[in-house]
C-alpha cells in the first residue's frame, strides 16, 4: 500500500484542484516544532499560502526550493512553480552569513536565511512542521495552509546528529534505507552510519574480494538465515546521492579486527589457520578476530579501505574495533596502530568504537562511545559521539512486553532516551555530537526499522540540535507530530509515556 501511496503521489498531476480550505483553525505555535528551536518570537499576521503562492529560490539554492515543492505540493494540490524572482506571496530561500536559520513569518512571505544549502533545508523542515498535519498526506486535503506570523533563529547545538542502521545482521534494501532517510532528516539528522559487515553478512561490493558479497551477501545470511542481500556500488553510489540530496552524510563501517566471521567465511586465508570457520547465523559476539600477525590481513584491511573511500564524499571512514575479546590486547594494539592511519592515507578521517582509544594512533580519530557508563575520559582521541547503549540504542525494548527488540542494555522507553545530556560523558569541548543506533538482529523490515526508531530517535535528534531540555514540553510537540507520522504511514511506537 505504501507503494501505491507513493505512486499515486508522484502523478499527481500539477494541475490538480487546489485543496477546499476547512473551517479556520489557529496556526500552528512556532514553538511546537521538534527539535525545539533556539529563539521563537509570534507575533504579526499570518502567512496563507494558496494556488498563486511561489517558491523564490537562486539558482544555488534550487535542489532545497524543489525538495520543499515536491513535499508540499500533494496535499494542497498548489502548482508551487520555484522561480528566481518574485513579488509577493511567496515561500523565499535566501543565502546570507545567518549561523543555522533563520525563518521569518509575514502576511505577505515566509522568508528563509541561512549560510548555506543545509542550512536552508534545516529551515525547510521546521516550516513543513508549521503547515498543518495533512500537508504529509498524499493526496489533496480539506485544510487552511496557514503559518503563524513572526520569527525563528535557530541553530544546532552540535554539528553531528546522526543515526545508524545495522545492514549486517539483516539486510535492509536501498528503497527501505531511503526511506528511513527521508525521516531521519526530517529531524534535522545530518550523519547516517551504515552498519556494512559482521559475523552473520557482509553487505557492500568489494571488487578486489568478490567472495565477500558472493558468500557474505548470499541467501542465508543474517540472523536466523533470513538476511540475505548486499549494496553493489552502484547501489551504495545511489544512496550516497540521495541521502546527499536531503543533506544528510552517509558513513560506511566495516567492523575489525572482530566481527568478521562472514569475511573468513569467504576466504580463509584471513584466519591464522587458513580454515574457513562455519557460518554463523546466531546473535552471539565476540568469537571471531582476523589473524593479526600475517600481511594478508593488511592487504585486506587497505582494499577494502580504499575502495570504500573511493565510494563515499563524506568526511568519515568507521573502522568499528568494538567486541574484540577473540584478540590479544596486544594484537588489538597492533592492528590499530598499523589500520587507523590507513585511514588517513585514503584523505578520510579514522572513526571507530571506543576501544580504538587505546591505540596512540586514535589521535586524530573520532571515538562512538556505546558503553553503559555515566562518565568516559578520552585518553588519545579528542573528539567524541555519544551513543551511551542504556539511552541511545533503538534497539533495545521500551519494556518487557515489546515483541521487537533486546534488553542487554535495559529498556528505554521514550523518556529514558530523551533524559540525558552529552556532557555528563564527557566535556564539552570534546563532544562532536549524537548518535542513535538500531542494530538488525529482531529487525526484519521497514515496519520494524520505525517501529523500534521512532519517537525514540526524536528524542536524540532533539539532544543533539537544542541546547534546552524540557520533557514536557518534548512530549507535547511529539505527541502532537504523531498525525503527521499517520499520514505518511509510519508505524511508530505509540508510547505510553507520550499519551
Amino acid at each position: 500500500m505504501r507503494i501505491v501511496a507513493a505512486l499515486l503521489a508522484l502523478a499527481l498531476p500539477l494541475t490538480a484542484a487546489p485543496a477546499v480550505p476547512a473551517a479556520e483553525a489557529p496556526a500552528i505555535a512556532l514553538s511546537s516544532v521538534v527539535p525545539a528551536p533556539l529563539e521563537v518570537r509570534q507575533q504579526g499576521a499570518t502567512f496563507r499560502l494558496t494556488d498563486r503562492t511561489v517558491i523564490e529560490a537562486p539558482r544555488s539554492a534550487r535542489n532545497v526550493a524543489n525538495r520543499l515543492a515536491e513535499a508540499l505540493r500533494p496535499a494542497t494540490g498548489y502548482r508551487l512553480p520555484v522561480v528566481e524572482r518574485a513579488r509577493t506571496n511567496k515561500i523565499s530561500l535566501r543565502t546570507d552569513e545567518s549561523p543555522g536559520y533563520r525563518l521569518t513569518v509575514t502576511k505577505s512571505a515566509i522568508t528563509i536565511d541561512a549560510r548555506d544549502n543545509a542550512g536552508l533545508f534545516d529551515g525547510v523542515q521546521t516550516l513543513r512542521q508549521l503547515l498543518p498535519p495533512a500537508i504529509d498526506a498524499a493526496t489533496p486535503q480539506r485544510a487552511a495552509w496557514v503559518v503563524a506570523g513572526g520569527e525563528i533563529a535557530d541553530r544546532p547545538r552540535y554539528a553531528y546528529r546522526g543515526a545508524m542502521l545495522d545492514l549486517a545482521r539483516h539486510f535492509h534494501t536501498p528503497d527501505e534505507v531511503k526511506r528511513y532517510i527521508d525521516e531521519i532528516s526530517r529531524f534535522k539528522i545530518n550523519y547516517l552510519h551504515l552498519h556494512l559487515s559482521d559475523d552473520q553478512g557482509w553487505r557492500v561490493q568489494i571488487d578486489s574480494w568478490p567472495r565477500l558479497t558472493a558468500v557474505g551477501g548470499a541467501p542465508g545470511t543474517g540472523v536466523d538465515g533470513t538476511g540475505g542481500g548486499f549494496l553493489t556500488k552502484a547501489d551504495y553510489r545511489d544512496l550516497v546521492r540521495y541521502a546527499a540530496d536531503r543533506y544528510v552524510t552517509i558513513i560506511p563501517e566495516i567492523d575489525m579486527p572482530g566481527h568478521v566471521n562472514a569475511a573468513q567465511v569467504a576466504y580463509p586465508e584471513l584466519t591464522c589457520d587458513g580454515v574457513a570457520p562455519p557460518p554463523r547465523t546466531d546473535t552471539a559476539v565476540g568469537y571471531s578476530s582476523l589473524c593479526i600477525g600475517q600481511e594478508t590481513t593488511y592487504r585486506f584491511v587497505e582494499d577494502v579501505i580504499r575502495e570504500l573511500a573511493a565510494l563515499t564524499p563524506g568526511p568519515y571512514l568507521h573502522i568499528g574495533g568494538d567486541e574484540a575479546h577473540a584478540t590479544t590486547e596486544a594484537d588489538y594494539l597492533a592492528f590499530q596502530q598499523r589500520v587507523l592511519p590507513l585511514v588517513a592515507k585514503y584523505g578520510k578521517t579514522p572513526y571507530g568504537w571506543n576501544e580504538i582509544d587505546q591505540a596512540p594512533a586514535a589521535k586524530d580519530a573520532v571515538l562512538q562511545y556505546w558503553n553503559e557508563e555515566p562518565t568516559f575520559t578520552p585518553v588519545h582521541a579528542s573528539k567524541v559521539v555519544l551513543s551511551p547503549a542504556n539511552r541511545a540504542y533503538l534497539d533495545m525494548k521500551y519494556d518487557p512486553s515489546t515483541p521487537l527488540g533486546l534488553n542487554w542494555a535495559g529498556y528505554i522507553e521514550v523518556r529514558t532516551a530523551y533524559d540525558w545530556d552529552p556532557t555528563t560523558y564527557v566535556p564539552e569541548r570534546a563532544v562532536l555530537g549524537v548518535e542513535a543506533p538500531l542494530w538488525s538482529e529482531t529487525l526484519r523490515d521497514l515496519d520494524d526499522i520505525e517501529f523500534m526508531a521512532f519517537p525514540r530517535l526524536a528524542a536524540i535528534a532533539e539532544i543533539g540540535w537544542s541546547p534546552r531540555k524540557d520533557w514536557e514540553s518534548f512530549r507535547t510537540r511529539i505527541h502532537a507530530y504523531y498525525p503527521r507520522w499517520e499520514n505518511r504511514g509510519v508505524n511508530f511506537y505509540r508510547s505510553p509515556q507520550v499519551g
